[in-house]
């Protein structure tokens, strides 16, 4: 948890920028379905990864896992400090909750509670979960509103903003939580592509301003420009990893050239 005063800034670095989070040999089956194969992840603090991949690939697993959303059949997920959550046994509620005052994620369908305002949605973990005081939780979250461009739309109802809107103040709800790791779960693509451009450039910003951040996307161009590493994923194992002009312009694996011919050449091309 982030003890800066500043709720526009991120957790601060550690001195060493060293390492937030690291996962080993995550694995997880539905039924006969084996979606995760002993995943390996490493985030340093301030860094940008994003996962892409084909749908059903296991990226949004991945993310629910590291916030406790899912439970992993076996691996590990231990960040920097006390956490550390080892899935071979049984998981308890307080390891569910280490990992939740950890990171926030932003959903891709927002998931806003419909019949309450937007300074309420963004209030109500800071005060139910972590118990700030009222009066702070506001004073913040109108100072996150207003870093998005939404401040007066405080007491609005989220059926009242635009698709847009919502998931900025999604991204608001999560950012109150002040965690140390921002989860994306394929933040866009519900939005209209009239709309994209406004939820990628407050992630993007994000970015710039050194939120450590886990990303699901199939927005590549927003990969190739935010992320500091990129891992191809397919059929639930990590088969490519490396900075985005490896991924992109070199990748080493055929799967890796096949998914990238299909998806980002006619970009190129449109270029």
């Amino acid at each position: 948890m982030s003890h800066t005063d500043d709720p526009l800034a991120p957790p601060a670095a550690a001195s060493d920028g060293g390492m937030l989070l690291t996962v080993r040999g995550l694995s997880k089956s539905f039924g006969d379905n084996q979606v995760l194969r002993s995943i390996d992840l490493e985030v340093r603090r301030g860094e940008v990864v994003v996962l892409i991949g084909p749908s059903g690939s296991g990226k949004t697993t991945v993310l629910r896992s590291l916030n406790g959303l899912e439970t992993p059949d076996g691996g590990t997920i231990a960040f920097a400090g006390a956490t550390q959550v080892d899935f071979s046994r049984p998981l308890s509620k307080a390891d569910r909750f280490a990992l939740r005052d950890r990171s926030a994620m932003v959903f891709q369908h927002h998931n806003l509670f419909p019949h309450r305002t937007v300074i309420q949605n963004v209030t109500e973990g800071p005060v139910r979960v972590q118990r700030m005081p009222k009066a702070q939780a506001e004073a913040e979250a109108e100072a996150l509103l207003d870093r998005v461009g939404l401040l007066e739309k405080r007491d609005a109802y989220p059926f009242e903003l635009s698709g847009g809107q919502q998931q900025r103040v999604g991204i608001v709800r999560a950012l109150a939580l002040k965690p140390e790791l921002l989860l994306f779960d394929e933040p866009t693509s519900a939005l209209d592509p009239e709309l994209v451009g406004e939820v990628l450039s407050v992630i993007k910003e994000l970015a710039d301003e050194g939120w450590t951040m886990v990303v699901v996307t199939h927005e590549l161009s927003f990969a190739r420009q935010a992320a500091d590493e990129v891992l191809f994923m397919d059929a639930g194992v990590v088969v490519e990893r490396g900075a985005p002009g490896q991924i992109f312009t070199k990748p080493k694996h055929e799967r890796t050239r096949r998914f990238l011919d299909r998806i980002l050449r006619p970009l190129d091309g449109a270029d």
